[in-house]
């Protein structure tokens, strides 16, 4: 535990003692998820007789309460939404503010810096860090963050300020471009917080070097979560013939190359993704092995499929295709006919590594669907490993949400 003595802060702007806090109280019962780990309150569990919903205003700091009135915590609400109020804080000295930014700040960089020998990481990342509503990814000097919450959005100077006293980054970016952003009420946008952000930033992963943009690029710039996923596939690419799926800049295929393939082709909607792929691939002298392809990724495997074209491995790395739980059923559909198609071009002994980033997918049906494909094109599947995020984003145990990222690494086979 790194202890944080509170003489060091200056004067932050958030409540600092529990009578600024209005109550939440809630309905009986509904506290068990709380008192057993968890940190979200739904807008039907609370008790609207005694603590009416309209008297509160998005990002409201409060003391969440059981029914008979015992304090469970501190965080914050917004009335408009289903899922209207956070936890942060069990412990009432220490409520939402820039003293316990800072400490959460320095437990989650001392995590890091345990793992990472080179500042490119998710520095925060929400409910796993106890910073539920913020993320922070690390690009050296520069870090760019986004809010998603009301909550968090009504403490963003002090986000800031602890942000310069615990790293003192050259420049922050806000990227509070999100959808989830409108429907907590908060503007979309994209913006400097401090110091003069470059259009483009050099990163570093495993000796490899990638510019990125942090001001455009998908998220913020770069997939951190998949870093332990790309290392997994540096054993099964040499001297194979590869194909990276949805490639955005390249990641998994340079990587490839870096690591002996023979050829890449790294297929992208984005024509700009891909230029950056390009540049991506001569920064690390793998320019002669790494084509590009633009276009959707279904089209551009059935046109694969057509001209008989097959790879030895093949890496499926889709946006998620079940966003909401009514999506579930045609997202499904759409994973299992993305990994079909990829094992349609998949040699006689292939490796299809296939990722799914939808929460609400599960790792159970993203194996199933696997399977279903491959008995459906007459070939037998096995799965060699297994991946997840990274440890820089850490899974809060309470809520399996924070559990999102799902990787097979599977062999494909003639019957």
């Amino acid at each position: 535990m790194i202890c944080i003595p509170e003489n060091d802060y200056p004067m932050s702007t958030a409540p600092v003692s529990p009578a600024d806090f209005a109550p939440l109280r809630l309905r009986k019962d509904e506290d068990r998820r709380l008192r057993a780990g968890h940190l979200w309150v739904y807008s039907n569990e609370i008790d609207v007789t005694a603590t009416p919903l309209r008297d509160f205003q998005p990002g409201q700091p409060v003391e969440i309460q059981a029914s008979n009135g015992k304090a469970l915590g501190t965080g914050y609400i917004n009335p408009n939404v289903l899922l209207c109020a956070r936890l942060v804080s069990r412990d009432p000295a220490h409520p939402l503010n820039f003293s316990l930014l800072v400490h959460r700040l320095n437990v989650a960089l001392s995590l890091r810096q345990r793992l990472y020998p080179k500042p490119f990481y998710r520095l925060v990342y929400g409910e796993g860090d106890g910073l539920p509503g913020l993320v922070v990814d690390r690009y050296g000097d520069l870090c760019v963050a986004q809010i998603t919450t009301a909550g968090m959005d009504r403490v963003k100077d002090d986000i800031l300020a602890a942000l310069q006293k615990v790293l003192k980054p050259a420049a922050v970016l806000w990227r509070n471009d999100g959808a989830m952003r409108e429907l907590e009420g908060l503007e979309r946008y994209v913006a400097e917080a401090s110091g003069t952000v470059p259009e483009t930033v050099a990163i570093e992963e495993d000796g490899l070097r990638f510019q990125i943009a942090p001001r455009t690029g998908q998220k913020t710039g770069w997939f951190y979560d998949q870093h332990d996923n790309r290392a997994r596939l540096d054993r099964y690419v040499r001297d194979r013939r590869v194909l990276d799926v949805f490639s955005y800049s390249g990641a998994w295929g340079i990587r490839a190359a870096a690591h002996g393939a023979s050829e890449v082709l790294c297929v992208d909607s984005s024509a700009a993704a891909l230029a950056q792929a390009a540049t991506n691939a001569a920064l690390n002298g793998v320019a002669d092995q790494v084509q590009t392809r633009q276009g959707d990724a279904f089209e551009v495997l059935k046109a694969l499929r057509e001209a008989r074209e097959h790879f030895d491995v093949v890496i499926v790395d889709p946006p998620a295709f079940v966003k909401r739980r009514k999506d579930f059923k045609e997202g499904a559909l759409a994973y299992r006919r993305i990994n079909e198609m990829a094992m349609q071009v998949l040699e006689r002994d292939g490796l299809l590594v296939s990722c799914s980033c939808s929460q609400l997918l599960p790792r159970e049906t993203l194996v199933e669907t696997l399977l279903q494909g491959s008995r459906h094109l007459d070939r037998t599947l096995t799965v060699l490993e297994q991946g997840r995020q990274g440890p820089d984003h850490p899974v809060h145990p309470a809520i399996p949400e924070t559990d999102y990222l799902k990787v097979v690494f599977a062999r494909v086979l003639p019957v």
